[in-house]
């Protein structure tokens, strides 16, 4: 997987971006709320790289909080964190939280 999602990710960074960034504000809802279950890997990989990251990170406690985990790992959730950007740039079309989910299982498995 990891070779995979280098694969994308250097085609992704050889074919330049094709679209403006959009920020996440765009998404929240009439009292200021993203349905993080509904957000796209498109909306994830088209928006700034601060709001990626911040979003990316976010994510990271929330999988974390449902598994019961209570430590944060800062150079592994910055590398996961990437590679999730990176997938949602290659999948588009999927939700995040099922690029999450593929990733984090994968992770886990390699170990």
């Amino acid at each position: 997987m990891r070779g995979f999602i280098l694969g994308a990710a250097a085609l992704v960074a050889a074919a330049g971006s094709a679209w403006a960034a959009t920020g996440l504000d765009t998404y929240v809802d009439k009292n200021g709320f993203l349905d993080v279950q509904a957000l796209t890997c498109a909306q994830l990989a088209d928006t700034y790289q601060e709001d990626a990251n911040a979003l990316a990170n976010w994510y990271s406690g929330w999988y974390n909080g449902l598994a019961k985990k209570h430590y944060y790992h800062y150079a592994r959730v910055s590398g996961e964190e990437h590679m999730v950007i990176v997938y949602c740039k290659a999948h588009r079309d999927e939700k995040i939280i099922h690029a999450l989910d593929k990733i984090f299982k994968e992770e886990r498995d390699s170990h």
